[in-house]
């Protein structure tokens, strides 16, 4: 079955460059913007703010560039859907015997920050009986399987050792990467296609579906597009909006299945692995700023966001591209869940941020500096209350090193604790 009967929505054309010249935008017969479906529910105003927020810039607004346009940035995972596609494909890799045994069966070579301890483990409870290059039974070998899921989980060893170590914190999550690095072997087409098996029954699944793989239960087994941001993904493309995804998820995870939530797949931005001659993918990714391909030491997660989007979206190939753009070069709106979207939420004029108690992101959502912040519980299933408030001042927030440390606002101060409102 090919991919397309599987997409959910099809891309709404947004204002056309040749209906538009600048400031002329607002008498442009092309210009339909879409309201927010008042039947799709939204915690407090912000159905209305949102409106007035991509009304202020849109393709009927005054001031509107159509050679030019105003950029909206979306998070994937738990942002525009319900559950997390990279655990989809990391559990669909490992469940059905596709990761493959890595060169020499050395599982170093899958990243460059596993440790002597994890590859150790991997090697004890995979074996080395399978060439490399050759699927391992991870379908049926239930240790492999659950060393494999122990160290993408909880990043550490069954015996409770590190998997990972020495990596930068706010432009590196291993676990994460290694996602993608599991993917090695394979082509782009190959890996879409297994995401389309993956994510499929996930979505007709009941909501709370569960699954066991080795001796792992209760792995979660079911995704949703939330309606409520398909619907703001609409409403900003009929505005003229032009808009990415910019997720910590494999680039052709995400690709496979952008347009359930209406954005195309060359919208997509993910970890990008780099290809052989063959043109299957390895071990490496593509570089952004100042890392290198193939340094391997930054994705697209927290700075490695913001890098990414200032590079594919702003065209900054250079060194600077991790470093934030002037306010008038930087993206008109932005929608993030957690730690992981601070830097290119924080960038955006106005800001979006699905409550999931993630505390680096909260404390600056809830402070709402220039009022350009508005905070959603999840539109499926959201959160109770924290306890307590957000510990703002002395440890939401962490550095480099992964030791946490106060917040800061734009002026540097250190931003006051803060306490949850919007649940």
């Amino acid at each position: 079955m090919t991919r397309s009967l599987w997409l959910t929505i099809l891309l709404v054309a947004g204002c056309g460059d040749d209906a538009m010249q600048g400031a002329d935008a607002s008498v442009s017969s092309n210009c339909h913007p879409s309201g927010l479906h008042t039947d799709l529910p939204w915690f407090g105003n912000n159905r209305a703010d949102l409106t007035s927020w991509i009304d202020s810039q849109g393709c009927a607004s005054a001031g509107y560039d159509a050679a030019k346009r105003p950029v909206a940035l979306f998070d994937w995972d738990n942002t525009l859907s319900k559950n997390d596609f990279g655990d989809a494909i990391t559990f669909y890799l490992i469940a059905n015997g596709k990761v493959l045994q890595p060169p020499n069966q050395d599982w170093k070579q899958t990243s460059k920050f596993m440790t002597d301890a994890a590859a150790t483990a991997l090697t004890t409870a995979c074996g080395t009986a399978v060439p490399a290059g050759k699927p391992l039974p991870t379908n049926t070998n239930a240790a492999c399987a659950d060393e494999m899921l122990e160290i993408y989980i909880n990043g550490n060893t069954k015996g409770g050792m590190a998997a990972f170590a020495a990596w930068d914190y706010r432009t590196m999550e291993p676990t994460y990467a290694w996602t993608a690095q599991l993917m090695a072997g394979y082509t782009h087409a190959e890996m879409q296609a297994m995401m389309m098996q993956a994510v499929t029954p996930q979505l007709a699944a009941a909501q709370g579906a569960t699954q066991t793989i080795g001796t792992h239960a209760g792995l979660n087994a079911w995704l949703r597009i939330y309606d409520q941001q398909k619907d703001l993904v609409h409403a900003l493309q009929t505005r003229g909006y032009d808009v990415w995804i910019i997720t910590a998820s494999p680039q052709d995870a995400i690709a496979a299945v952008s347009e359930m939530a209406g954005i195309a797949p060359d919208h997509v931005i993910g970890i990008r692995s780099i290809t052989d001659g063959a043109g299957k993918l390895t071990y490496d990714f593509e570089g952004c700023g100042p890392v290198a391909d193939r340094a391997d030491t930054m994705i697209s997660y927290i700075n490695g966001k913001r890098c990414w989007v200032n590079k594919i979206v702003f065209g900054d190939t250079t060194a600077n591209a991790i470093n934030r753009r002037p306010a008038d070069q930087r993206a008109a709106f932005a929608a993030g869940d957690s730690d992981t979207d601070a830097d290119f939420v924080r960038d955006a004029k106005y800001k979006l941020i699905l409550n999931r108690n993630k505390p680096e992101l909260m404390c600056y959502a809830y402070l709402n500096e220039q009022g350009s912040w508005r905070v959603n519980p999840m539109f499926i299933a959201p959160k109770s209350m924290l306890a307590g408030s957000y510990p703002c001042s002395t440890s939401a927030c962490k550095t480099s090193s992964g030791a946490p440390g106060p917040c800061h606002d734009e002026a540097g101060n250190v931003i006051p604790d803060q306490k949850d409102n919007v649940y």
